[in-house]
């Protein structure tokens, strides 16, 4: 049976090929001293199902997807871009819910700005090269 099985709170859905992407996950990790987020990679298996689900754009690499509670995936209740990114800090507690005010601006202006960076991801931060996680017992928090 796979991990995502037996996980009923929240997962964060991202680019797994970029390389800033990857780096803002590693960066929740750390925040996340809970453990209570799970990853899972936009082109995997997982996610892809969900996008189909869902009817969601399954080659939209560019939006980040926040599921609240993988218990109840089969409701429509995630949400995108700036709102994920926001619910994910909150998620994590601690300083990163300070992190989450950029939230009090309006959607259209951040969302704005997120698909700005979205653009331009690749090119500044490179494609993502594979390295060790900073704690091995993080890797249990990746699904496919």
């Amino acid at each position: 049976m796979s991990p995502a099985a037996h996980h009923a709170g929240p997962v964060l859905f991202f680019d797994g090929e970029c390389g800033l992407c990857q780096r803002l996950v590693r960066l929740l990790l750390r925040l996340d001293r809970r453990g209570a987020l799970r990853f899972a990679p936009l082109q995997g298996p997982t996610a892809q199902a969900y996008l189909r689900m869902h009817g969601l754009p399954a080659d939209d690499f560019e939006s980040l997807i926040f599921v609240p509670a993988w218990a109840r995936r089969n409701e429509r209740a995630y949400l995108q871009r700036t709102d994920g990114a926001a619910a994910a800090l909150r998620v994590c507690g601690g300083a990163a819910r300070g992190l989450a005010c950029f939230s009090l601006l309006p959607r259209s202006w951040r969302d704005r700005g997120y698909r700005l960076v979205a653009r331009w991801r690749h090119l500044i931060f490179g494609p993502w090269r594979d390295r060790p996680l900073a704690r091995p017992e993080w890797a249990e928090r990746f699904w496919p």
